[in-house]
């Protein structure tokens, strides 16, 4: 295992051209990073000035991903003219000017980070068998893996409940820790965070994130300074942008572009400025800060553009409390939602334990470049600017089905009896005779009565998620909260499923110092992991009566949790609503056990004497949060357990073999396999048709689509096509541990692949009480045995293969939402979709989906597969006549059963000159396979247009 210092910043080589290749050699400069040291930077002032620019106006976002592409300039990756397209940034221009940004280090997770490096290991092979050096496939920047995804919840409510979690972990994953092992000592740049530390975006700001990296000393050279950047294989990796850290998610596929060197190319964003006025009112929390956020950005479609915030109130805000509102960026669509580095940066570092002269670095860093500090009004020119006054936010909840759906505290208990009745997507379609229905769970014993459960009756309360438990001011109000209500005598109902999972051992350190940690537990929060939980997915079984209940009633149970996912099914895939709120309020409903009680006018509970107790009562002021803080910021304390991660990863962890080499055994597995994306493949790309005929339509779907309905992570069915293939496998259902352990194994995840329980797809016709039917399903529309047979999705997919057939998918606004997943494109190409054709995309899926090979179609404003009249029993056409370029026209041909042909003009979605290369190459694997094989063999490299 490589571990880094947690004192010390990474040091990254190469980070640039040498100084007398570089086109803007002019720039680089002495600096001193400290008091008698020093350094060098690339200077953005001294770029002003050489081409006559003030840049002071333009976004602080944009300006470090400027210095990255200064820096990097070698007119061969990055060309001098970027340079200069760049540093003249305009708020409103056009967007078509490509970026090539290289970031400093890549972030995984394991769930995403065990298929990419299954994809490494099986580059080294077709390194190998193209008769090359398979050390030629090495990480050349850092890269930090945070083995974080794989705990689930089976046991709680116990002290014993962390050890018997993490002892299931480490048995059921015992292959896939195998194989990560495997990588530590087989690349050199990667370096592993093991299973029990934390979550990943929390590990990420409280120990890996660096504010400044320098380069190796070189002889007669002054060592490098330059900005922390990372890109990582989990959407929230734009948590990292509350410390001035510019990030963002990717799919796994560009993370290993990234890593091995290529830059990350994007179109010049626009830039939305958030002014944010005032300061939140007392018994507001961040969370109810971003949940507002979140609903208003939404609206005001931030999809693919940088958010900057800026203004008195975002001076104000610490940065624990910045980093949860730049968490939530995928919720509001941006790419990233930064925050410039000041004083409430460098206070955190010191806090979280960094070494003086690093915090010392990133100050001088950042004033040597004219960074530091958040920007005033009038002081920035933005795309436009948004505006919120913290005092107008008020405790909300977001759900039940999307983070953006925030509801006001108050109106909680009304909306939801509103959703019960709904019709349509939003709501519930109770008939109305159904409603205020007990449902009994479970036969009475001798001990207890049977269990009464009604629609809204809370199940799993969960405070979980690198979203608030990386921020102390919540999770010393939700254990303040539960003292005042033991204090009270008010009890959680036994069958309500409650769980603590830190995201890091530091917070378990200062509730238990705050003696906030025996009341959590006395109310059933105990600790039960230090790892992504329920908000993943990983909420483990509820009793098995209330699952029968669940099951056979279709009643509408609810989970409270503090995470930044609610989708249908992800939580749990008996539990259909599902809330985000704060760790107070995840308490709050844990005791009052219903959505359906107002919290804002009835009480919470009742205490022993049968007196009511409100919200109100056990709320803690922000004074009694306050005298708390010095415990949450104790620079000691970080320093002592991050220390661990080297020293004493862990018995269980040390416990785990793995096998030695350069390449991978590939042992026989049903977690582990070698995945297809290299085989037969040449050292040149061979000529590809881009377009598609005779195709048949795989599915039909409707608005906000995300990657959890593409690629469920959580629960494999016994009766579904994956559980089916691990039975056959002899894996008992028992075993099937998660669609996310097991991503490392592409049968398992084709199979999965729109398997997702609460899927509509609208090729199905109505059951038999009207409703749309759900799962992951389909109707064969192919001549033969099998026409018009409702199927899983896969079976389906598997027969328009054997016939030669492509297939595509159609689907309405924002598809692909949610997780950057990439095996929701990877399953989508490996099912045969050549094309996805969707009213809009959510931006990292559809980079995915380029990466795969598969073309995003986007219909022009206006056009829907709904106006179309699609039924599935159409054969579809996308024309591509011509050069392709990035966002050109095609042509949707739509040929009727009954001989009709119909032509829709398209907007193909690839959308740099890069994207179109990746494509004419088969996908990004195979090009960036055959780039660093070429540039190490005297092979000609491929260049774009080639």
């Amino acid at each position: 295992m490589h571990a880094q210092t947690p004192t010390a910043p990474h040091v990254a080589n190469p980070v640039a051209p040498q100084p007398g290749d570089h086109p803007f050699a002019a720039t680089r400069l002495p600096f001193a990073p400290g008091p008698g040291k020093a350094g060098a930077l690339y200077s953005l002032p001294a770029l002003g000035r050489l081409l006559g620019r003030d840049l002071s106006r333009l976004p602080v976002s944009i300006r470090i991903v400027l210095e990255a592409v200064l820096r990097h300039c070698d007119n061969r990756t990055v060309m001098a003219a970027q340079v200069e397209a760049l540093a003249a940034w305009q708020p409103a221009a056009p967007r078509l000017q490509e970026i090539p940004f290289k970031v400093a280090r890549v972030l995984l997770q394991d769930f995403t980070g065990v298929p990419l490096l299954a994809d490494l290991a099986a580059m080294r092979d077709a390194a190998a068998a193209l008769g090359r050096d398979p050390a030629l496939i090495e990480p050349l920047v850092p890269v930090d893996l945070v083995v974080d995804h794989s705990v689930m919840i089976d046991h709680w409510g116990t002290h014993q409940a962390l050890d018997q979690n993490m002892a299931l972990e480490f048995d059921r994953n015992h292959e896939r820790y195998q194989f990560i092992k495997w990588g530590t000592q087989a690349f050199q740049r990667l370096q592993v965070v093991p299973p029990g530390f934390g979550i990943v975006h929390q590990v990420n700001l409280e120990y890996l994130a660096r504010g400044v990296h320098r380069s190796d000393k070189a002889r007669g050279e002054l060592q490098l300074y330059y900005p922390d950047s990372l890109v990582g294989t989990d959407s929230h990796s734009t948590m990292v942008n509350g410390i001035g850290v510019v990030g963002w998610g990717v799919g796994g596929i560009e993370a290993e572009a990234a890593m091995l060197g290529q830059p990350v190319n994007l179109l010049t964003p626009d830039v939305v400025g958030v002014e944010l006025t005032g300061q939140l009112r007392d018994g507001v929390t961040a969370t109810d800060l971003v949940l507002a956020l979140t609903e208003q950005l939404r609206a005001a479609k931030v999809v693919d553009q940088f958010v900057e915030f800026f203004g008195a109130g975002t001076a104000a805000l610490d940065a624990t409390d910045r980093a949860t509102i730049a968490n939530m960026a995928p919720e509001y669509g941006a790419t990233m939602g930064f925050f410039p580095v000041d004083e409430q940066t460098l206070a955190y570092l010191r806090g979280t334990g960094r070494a003086r002269a690093e915090v010392t670095a990133v100050e001088a860093y950042f004033r040597a470049q004219g960074l530091f500090g958040v920007p005033r009004r009038g002081q920035i020119d933005y795309s436009r600017v948004l505006r919120l006054d913290l005092t107008t936010v008020e405790p909300s909840l977001a759900g039940p089905k999307r983070p953006q759906d925030r509801i006001a505290l108050g109106n909680v208990a009304s909306r939801f009896q509103h959703l019960l009745t709904l019709p349509g997507p939003d709501g519930y379609q109770l008939p109305a005779a159904q409603m205020g229905r007990a449902v009994t769970a479970g036969a009475p014993t001798k001990a207890a009565p049977a269990l009464t459960l009604r629609d809204g009756d809370v199940l799993i309360a969960a405070i979980t998620s690198c979203t608030n438990t990386s921020n102390p001011g919540v999770m010393l109000a939700a254990g303040l909260l539960a003292q005042k209500a033991v204090a009270r005598g008010l009890t959680v109902p036994a069958h309500i499923k409650t769980s603590l999972a830190p995201g890091s051992r530091v917070v378990t350190d200062y509730l238990d110092q705050a003696g906030l940690l025996k009341p959590l537990r006395k109310l059933g929060f105990h600790v039960a992991a230090y790892g992504c939980t329920t908000c993943i997915g990983n909420s483990g079984p509820l009793a098995p009566a209330i699952e029968q209940a669940l099951a056979d009633s279709g009643l509408v149970g609810a989970a409270v949790l503090s995470g930044n996912r609610n989708f249908e099914a992800r939580i749990h895939p008996l539990i259909k609503a599902n809330f985000l709120a704060s760790p107070p309020l995840v308490v709050a409903y844990a005791l009052a056990g219903t959505l359906t009680r107002d919290l804002m006018t009835e009480p919470v509970g009742l205490d022993p004497q049968g007196k009511p107790v409100f919200l109100g009562e056990l709320w803690p002021s922000r004074a009694e949060v306050q005298a708390l803080m010095k415990l949450a910021l104790d620079p000691g304390a970080y320093r002592k357990r991050y220390a661990l991660v080297t020293e004493r990863p862990g018995a269980l962890w040390k416990a785990i073999g793995s096998s030695r080499g350069q390449t991978y055994a590939w042992p026989a597995s049903r977690y582990i396999a070698r995945p297809p994306y290299f085989e037969r493949m040449a050292l040149q790309p061979t000529a590809q048709a881009l377009g598609v005929q005779g195709a048949r339509i795989l599915l039909l779907l409707g608005d906000s689509v995300t990657t959890d309905h593409i690629s469920p992570a959580g629960n494999i069915a016994a009766d579904s096509p994956a559980g089916r293939w691990l039975q056959d496998g002899g894996v008992a259902p028992a075993d099937f541990n998660s669609y996310g352990a097991r991503r490392g194994h592409h049968e398992v995840m084709v199979r999965g692949t729109f398997a997702n329980v609460r899927l509509k797809n609208q090729l199905l016709p109505p059951g038999p009480d009207g409703r749309a039917i759900e799962g992951g399903l389909t109707v064969l529309h192919q001549a033969g045995p099998g026409q018009g047979t409702v199927m899983p999705v896969y079976d389906a997919a598997q027969a328009y293969q054997a016939a030669d057939t492509p297939t595509v998918v159609f689907a309405g606004s924002e598809y692909g939402t949610g997780s950057s997943r990439d095996w929701a494109a990877k399953g989508t190409r490996l099912l045969g979709v050549r094309a996805v054709v969707a009213r809009s995309f959510e931006r990292i899926h559809r980079a995915n989906l380029v990466g795969m090979g598969v073309l995003p179609l986007q219909f022009k404003a206006g056009d829907s597969w709904q106006a179309l009249a699609l039924t599935g029993a159409e054969r579809i056409d996308i024309v591509i006549d011509g050069e392709l370029t990035p966002q050109r026209d095609a042509v949707l041909v739509v040929h009727r059963a009954d001989g009709q042909a119909l032509q829709l003009p398209l907007t193909l979605r690839v959308d740099t000159a890069a994207e179109v290369d990746c494509l004419r190459q088969g996908g990004l694997l195979p090009q960036v396979l055959r780039q660093l094989l070429a540039g190490t063999s005297g092979v000609p490299a491929t260049q774009p247009g080639t």
